[in-house]
């Protein structure tokens, strides 16, 4: 090869290698996937998706269609088909909540389902790095991997010759920015009750503030059993709700249907057997508008209005 050929080589190579770099480290910064096929003929459903989900090995929590209710309750609907699921691996889950129970924010996982106006269907979940950023496990946890490659699977069978969208969104924060709202309470057990009791009365109460303000719970978890069943023994209780708000997810949905990656969003609430603290938390509304850009007046609004009346709500039950 003459000198002029390989020198063009070499720099034809260096270019495919700084590509190949910049995509991948596009790839590890965002902290949600969008995986998108054709589907012109709406062979792929909803129903389809779960079925793929549930073959390879995860619980489906929820598999809600959610323009019903938008339909109901704002009298339109913006994509064909738009749901928002939930689905956890229990054994997965068990292991890395060992590791940090701040895995409890992703038990169950959300991601969001939609056909789009082009007529593709669409799913979008949580990437290694936003469930690292998440619950605070390190991405080179094999557990943490084996949860987020299980995903990917489970989406190339739903959705047959799809691929993941390439995404840059620029917002997306640094690895130390909290990405959780957490609390700490003491949970007061009356003469003739246990801790049991003391967290059932919070949690009834929980569900009576939350509800008249619009919050709704498509989907309850006794994690603790699950732990239980696998050896894990260190939990007075475990519990996690899924939360979502219709106010909120409507007008976000039409410019961003990928947030369904962080909705519904999941409330947990645990104590330790070792411990007299009860631990709650929920994912920060800063999950969605630093991992989706979204800076639009319509959504941000009843986006951190409904964060406030969360913390507001369980603050003052446990004040």
């Amino acid at each position: 090869m003459n000198p002029f050929a390989n020198a063009l080589l070499w720099a034809f190579l260096s270019l495919m290698l700084l590509s190949s770099t910049a995509a991948s480290e596009t790839a590890i910064q965002q902290d949600i996937r969008i995986f998108t096929v054709k589907n012109p003929a709406g062979k792929i459903t909803g129903a389809t998706i779960e079925k793929a989900f549930e073959t390879a090995g995860f619980l489906i929590d929820g598999n809600n269609d959610m323009n019903k209710p938008f339909q109901a309750r704002f009298g339109a609907t913006h994509f064909p088909v738009y749901r928002l699921a939930t689905i956890h691996d229990p054994d997965l889950s068990a292991k890395l909540i060992a590791v940090n129970p701040l895995m409890g924010l992703l038990t169950p996982l959300s991601m969001s389902i939609w056909q789009d106006l082009e007529g593709n269907m669409n799913v979008s979940i949580l990437s290694l790095r936003g469930l690292s950023r998440m619950t605070r496990i390190p991405m080179n946890n094999p557990d943490l991997i084996a949860l987020a490659d299980k995903m990917g699977e489970a989406l190339t069978t739903a959705l047959p010759s799809g691929h993941f969208k390439p995404l840059a969104y620029q917002k997306v924060a640094d690895a130390s920015m909290p990405l959780s709202v957490t609390f700490q309470a003491t949970f007061e057990t009356s003469k003739d009750g246990t801790i049991l009791d003391a967290k059932d009365d919070f949690e009834a109460e929980f569900e009576a503030e939350m509800e008249p303000i619009g919050f709704l719970f498509p989907g309850f978890i006794d994690v603790n059993e699950e732990l239980q069943e696998r050896g894990n023994d260190g939990f007075d209780f475990y519990d996690t709700y899924s939360v979502c708000k219709l106010d909120v997810i409507f007008p976000i949905h039409k410019v961003h249907p990928e947030v369904g990656a962080f909705a519904p969003c999941t409330f947990f609430l645990y104590k330790q057997k070792n411990d007299s603290v009860v631990h709650m938390g929920f994912p920060s509304v800063q999950n969605w508008i630093a991992s989706t850009d979204i800076a639009d007046k319509s959504s941000l609004d009843p986006l951190i209005k409904a964060e406030n009346l969360f913390i507001d709500t369980v603050n003052g039950i446990t004040e």
